[in-house]
């Protein structure tokens, strides 16, 4: 037959629409024009295709060539289509069976040589596959990523004869199965190795079990990186769906397989990093730091020294859990439900309170104003982190609990929250707030009391009433009490004073 469909998926965020290649072949001079709204790559495509064709020793139709690439309104980038087009010229010159390709989605990059390269964005291709009822055959090196979907054939192939000789019948590829990820990896670094610091232990915990941002705040040397550090450790690790929600962010990202995919990520980014390294975007939009610790954490070390602008990008996903990148023919939606973990010194030079300070109060003022207040709102626990005793200092014993044991705490206390709400305490709604954060008279007496005196807004009240919950929880206590309520509120009064 003169015309081949060949069933293939574009890229756009982490969602993989359909693509159908549709190829004919006619009589003319031959040519082979790709039309369907294709970028720079995709044009280029007709070269590797043709030169993969002949060095696979196949006949390339000397005829001319017409692929669509639809619809045609889709943008399309990237390599990705090279497999479905020379697939669809090989069915449409009669060299391989047309009849069983639409059982099938395929992807891949061809080389020169007919060998099958990697591609980005595979995870959401393979989960549409899945809901599409197709099986999907692909690059060898994107076949585990693909097999993490439930419920579709992955076939990968190294070559385009490898592909051919499976739809052929001759040399049929085996399904691929996906390696299992331990349900959780032991910490390399222990909470306990930390010495002293119990209230910004106790703060790490709390912002654990509950899913709330956490401000540390010191002089330098007092260990505000490595308790951030040692969050990942005491998290619980990422339930089945959102280990693949996270993976399919990196795929399209470009970053393949985590090591670990059930350990929630931990991203770090420089304090020099933009708001489009932060957030996302470029011409063909990509998913930004925030996006890459989408169930886990974003720490920011350094604070005050992260640009204005790129600080206050954060306020909107802090609120939504997700970032929409706007651009003239598209928008795309990244997910971002993150946890906020930031450090910061309290002055300029980092040493406010001491001999060393030279500090003016002008200085501190202007140090501490570039993170506003409507992003220090959005902040539950704000702790210090003051410096350590020179005795035990030199003493250098460590004490407190291991990260094995407050990952227990932590991991009781959320099921409680699954249990009661079906999410973590920092994801409550308002109505939910008051429906599970139920306060007694003396409760609500100090509550006016620290609404005027600190002049907590909306939000922060109903912060506080997050993070007394979450005390709660730890306390294996269905009931607030009022020792849950102060110390929910000491966490917010560091950058208050």
């Amino acid at each position: 037959m003169a015309l081949a469909i060949i069933h293939t998926r574009a890229k756009s965020g982490i969602d993989a629409p359909p693509v159908t290649v549709e190829v004919h072949l006619s009589n003319g001079l031959p040519s082979l024009s790709i039309v369907g709204m294709p970028e720079t790559a995709v044009k280029e495509s007709k070269d590797r295709v043709r030169s993969a064709l002949l060095n696979a020793h196949f006949d390339f139709p000397a005829r001319r060539i017409t692929v669509n690439l639809a619809p045609a309104d889709l943008p399309k980038e990237g390599g990705r289509f090279d497999l479905a087009i020379a697939l669809g010229v090989l069915a449409a010159s009669e060299q391989i069976p047309s009849d069983t390709l639409s059982n099938y989605e395929v992807i891949g990059e061809l080389a020169l040589s007919g060998e099958l390269r990697a591609v980005d964005g595979v995870l959401p291709t393979s989960l549409a596959c899945a809901r599409a009822k197709r099986d999907l055959i692909l690059p060898m090196d994107n076949a585990d990523e693909a097999s993490l979907a439930n419920n579709v054939g992955v076939y990968p192939a190294n070559h385009l004869l490898t592909v051919c000789a499976h739809l052929n019948g001759n040399q049929p590829i085996a399904k691929h199965q996906c390696p299992s990820s331990p349900e959780r990896v032991e910490p390399t670094a222990d909470i306990n190795e930390i010495i002293g610091q119990h209230q910004a232990k106790r703060a790490l915990e709390i912002a654990a079990a509950g899913g709330h941002n956490l401000l540390f705040s010191g002089p330098p040397g007092t260990g505000k990186t490595m308790l951030a550090s040692r969050l990942p450790g005491i998290l619980p690790p990422l339930q089945a769906r959102e280990m693949l929600e996270v993976a399919a962010v990196y795929s399209v990202a470009g970053r393949g397989l985590r090591e670990h995919m059930r350990r929630p990520p931990f991203r770090a980014p420089h304090h020099s990093a933009s708001a489009v390294a932060l957030v996302g975007g470029g011409s063909n939009p990509r998913p930004g730091e925030i996006s890459l610790a989408h169930h886990g954490v974003l720490f920011l070390d350094e604070l005050p020294e992260f640009p204005r602008k790129v600080l206050e990008a954060l306020r909107e996903p802090l609120e939504s859990r997700e970032i929409m990148i706007s651009r003239i023919n598209a928008q795309i939606r990244y997910p971002a439900c993150f946890q906020l973990v930031a450090a910061m010194n309290p002055c300029p030079c980092g040493f406010q309170g001491s001999d060393r300070c030279r500090c003016t109060p002008d200085q501190v003022r202007r140090y501490r104003d570039k993170i506003s207040g409507p992003l220090l709102d959005r902040i539950d626990l704000q702790v210090d982190v003051p410096n350590l005793p020179s005795d035990k200092l030199v003493e250098g014993k460590t004490d407190g609990d291991s990260s094995n044991t407050v990952y227990q705490r932590v991991q009781t206390a959320r099921q409680r929250q699954l249990d009661r709400a079906g999410k973590v305490n920092a994801k409550m709604s308002s109505k939910e707030v008051v429906k599970y954060c139920v306060l007694s008279e003396p409760q609500k007496a100090l509550l006016r009391r620290a609404v005027n005196q600190l002049g907590l807004s909306a939000r922060a009240f109903h912060r506080v009433l997050k993070v007394t919950r979450t005390i709660a929880d730890l306390d294996d206590s269905d009931t607030l009490h009022i020792d849950h309520l102060t110390e929910a509120l000491s966490y917010r009064i560091t950058l208050s004073r």
